[in-house]
């Protein structure tokens, strides 16, 4: 019998752990920015920051998966996908009604002048199918292959966040922690490659 929490125990200790823990990053950004100097600025880059996070900690799931043989550890990865979808939604709402007061023309300028914008709404648009294919149901309906080949979209929808995210910082020419998440990505991406795949699950 092995050391690994069972399907059940999954179910109704770890994960509903989990979903509070995953909350309690927009509890810290909640609770900082209303003191900060700028809010919504420092509610509108934390919550990009955590969706980009969320993100990575889901495509870390399956290679962490496959070394600790915790098989169970992938009834996990939905629930951080949507998270990270949940922070994005907080993130691109609060840039448009906020930041930009709902005004077209003034989101169509600041593309213009900050062109990364464009690729964090790319990442963005990408994510939404993701969130509505993430049921069991939706699984089903579309079946197994072109389920799977529709969510191979975290790849691009990683690389794409990861290049909004370095893009801003080089404007403000703080690249350093950008440089650890692209890191991060081209390792996660590289371990996918199915020989290396393959000797992880022998280990």
């Amino acid at each position: 019998m092995g050391l690994a929490p069972s399907f059940a125990s999954v179910d109704k200790i770890i994960k509903p752990i989990l979903f509070v823990l995953c909350l309690i990053p927009l509890f810290f950004i909640v609770f900082i920015a209303v003191q900060h100097v700028n809010p919504i600025e420092y509610f509108l880059d934390q919550t990009g920051l955590w969706a980009l996070r969320f993100l990575l900690i889901t495509l870390c799931i399956t290679p962490l998966r496959k070394l600790s043989k915790w098989y169970e550890m992938i009834r996990f990865r939905r629930m951080l996908g949507l998270y990270s979808f949940f922070y994005a939604v907080l993130h691109v709402s609060t840039y448009i009604i906020f930041d930009q007061s709902l005004d077209i023309s003034s989101i169509i300028k600041d593309i213009e002048e900050r062109p990364f914008i464009m690729v964090g709404f790319f990442a963005f648009i990408l994510l939404i199918p993701l969130a509505i294919t993430s049921t069991n149901a939706m699984m089903r309906r579309l079946g197994g292959k072109r389920w799977q080949a529709l969510h191979r979209l975290v790849y691009l929808i990683g690389i794409a966040g990861v290049l909004h995210f370095w893009w801003l910082a080089q404007s403000k020419v703080k690249l350093g922690e950008p440089f650890i998440y692209a890191i991060c990505l081209a390792l996660l991406l590289l371990v996918r490659y199915p020989p290396i795949m393959a000797r992880l699950a022998k280990l």
